[in-house]
């Protein structure tokens, strides 16, 4: 028989408390965060890790129940009543339920999924967190957290049991139709399908199976399709990145001088836009040339950097990069002496502080130093500069260019260049073949005409002495085919014997019986007239028939 009771426990003293005597015992008074005047008994235990120091002790609101569960094991639960009559009716309800399982009605997994679900969802995002980040396998666990509440407050998800596919659905098709990407989307969903996954397995048990198994994948339909730039454009961009900081500075914006370059600046002031100019030119240059994310160069520091080799490269933290891997990614030469030269001027401008402060001089950048700054507003700075060299945002098909459209234009330029698709997949950092040689590749800027004009030529109306020469065979061929020239009337007269009248050659009629004329018979004209000729009178005009030796 089960008992339900007020459980008492020590907590540690609370600050600023008060300790006063009353009939002959301790007690504690202090203030709570609230404002309100609490009171508890003091105690000094005599054992354990806490012997010796003075504690109060508290006891319960809500009464505890104790009962043996379906596997017979003394268990204590919370009743969460404030009420003796009604905790004895929760404890009640849990030994029948500890009844049923031992029938085998329900297994012990059903109990234990049945105890979670008068628990509020919130809890359960917190614990699921909670187990991410103990694997290691989150790195963003503000951004979780705020999917799963995002979800549950629009669809009302408050207990676990009102989690269901369709109303998950029903979000999913919302959000679409209010300009969500599917790439968002399916976000939402793989992460609350990891969430109910964790909620389902043995070892928790809080739902006895996953119920947005059916939710579907949302269909690849990009709100953008992202274009790639080309040789010219690239270096207009990269040009107008680095000069327009200065010329927008100098730029009059009203008055008779409006639009000249006349405002007068201070030598510092041109000196930061200037370098300002040059970081992001060489911000743009690195996504260009490496295929980084935004968020892998926004966090980019010097200690990731190998400049000093033959070879430099760059390695990304595991918890920076998307797939979890960790790799070098190599640095063209050029590349890797901008990114030199840039480190040199921020040590330079970082002695000079120390210098002002009359501090030792560093002798290099700490290696925490991140390497670019990288403005969160990049997105309409990047529009800006290209507003600025004349590249249009958008082209003729409808695809755009935006910050992740670097890595697509490095994808591209990697194909243009005839790099293997291999070569190129690890590069881009690619499970999918797929991803690098379609999504990855803009197809306007591919040679498909300069690859059709490689193939090899294949005439079909070759001169007369390339074909003799190839083949060898003209001689041969005039002596058994000797060549049919039809005239205006459609008679089938060989130009070989209307040249030599030879005088064994025979024409047939329609049935196939041969034909004979009498002699000075008139032979016909090119224009349906007959004539007299110097031919042998013994072969008349053919019509339709065949001409044999």
């Amino acid at each position: 028989m089960g008992s339900v009771f007020r459980k008492t426990v020590t907590k540690q003293l609370p600050q600023n408390a008060e300790i006063f005597t009353r009939k002959g015992e301790r007690f504690a008074r202090w203030k709570d965060a609230n404002g309100k005047t609490r009171t508890a008994t003091v105690t000094v235990p005599k054992k354990g890790k806490n012997a010796g120091k003075t504690r109060i002790i508290v006891t319960s609101k809500k009464f505890i129940a104790k009962y043996r569960d379906g596997n017979g094991l003394v268990v204590e639960r919370s009743t969460g009543c404030r009420d003796e009559t009604a905790a004895r009716q929760v404890l009640a309800d849990l030994e029948r339920q500890a009844e049923r399982i031992k029938a085998g009605v329900v297994t012990a997994s059903e109990d234990r999924a049945l105890q979670h679900q008068a628990t509020p969802i919130e809890d359960h995002f917190s614990a699921f967190v909670r187990h991410l980040q103990a694997k290691g396998k989150c790195s963003r666990p503000k951004e979780t957290l705020n999917q799963l509440i995002r979800v549950a407050t629009q669809c009302e998800f408050r207990k676990l049991g009102d989690v269901q596919a369709d109303h998950f659905e029903s979000w999913l098709l919302l959000q679409s139709k209010e300009g969500l990407s599917a790439g968002r989307r399916n976000k939402y969903r793989g992460t609350w399908l990891s969430f109910c996954n964790w909620c389902a397995s043995p070892n928790v048990s809080r739902l006895l199976k996953n119920p947005l198994l059916s939710v579907p994948v949302a269909v690849d339909d990009p709100t953008r399709q992202r274009r790639a730039l080309n040789g010219s454009e690239l270096q207009k961009f990269l040009d107008s990145a680095r000069s327009r900081p200065l010329i927008n500075a100098m730029t009059i914006r009203r008055g008779k001088d409006k639009g000249k370059l006349k405002a007068n600046l201070r030598e510092s002031t041109r000196h930061r836009l200037e370098r300002l100019g040059h970081e992001r030119a060489l911000i743009y240059k690195t996504y260009l040339l490496t295929g980084l994310r935004k968020g892998e160069l926004a966090t980019l520091e010097v200690r990731q950097l190998e400049l000093s080799g033959s070879t430099s490269y760059l390695c990304l933290h595991i918890a920076d990069e998307k797939n979890r891997k960790g790799t070098q990614i190599p640095l063209r030469t050029d590349l890797a002496d901008d990114i030199r030269r840039w480190l040199a001027e921020k040590l330079k401008e970082l002695q000079a502080n120390y210098r002002d402060r009359g501090e030792p001089l560093p002798v290099r950048l700490p290696s925490d130093t991140l390497v670019f700054t990288v403005p969160s507003g990049l997105l309409r700075i990047l529009n800006r500069d290209l507003a600025f060299a004349g590249i249009p945002k958008v082209d003729e098909r409808g695809w755009t260019i935006d910050v992740y459209a670097l890595r697509h234009t490095f994808g591209t330029h990697l194909s243009i260049a005839g790099v293997a698709p291999r070569t190129a997949q690890s590069a881009m950092r690619h499970s999918n073949i797929d991803l690098t040689m379609n999504l990855y590749t803009d197809p306007k800027l591919l040679d498909v005409h300069g690859a059709v004009e490689s193939l090899p030529a294949l005439p079909l109306n070759p001169t007369t002495n390339e074909n003799e020469a190839a083949t060898g065979t003209h001689d041969e061929a005039r002596k058994f085919a000797p060549g049919f020239a039809p005239t205006t009337d459609n008679s089938c007269l060989s130009s070989h014997l209307l040249s030599t009248g030879t005088p064994n050659a025979r024409c047939d009629d329609d049935h196939g019986k041969p034909l004979q004329r009498k002699e000075n018979s008139p032979l016909p004209r090119s224009n349906g007239e007959w004539a007299m000729g110097d031919l042998n009178p013994r072969h008349p005009p053919c019509k339709g028939g065949a001409l044999a030796n």
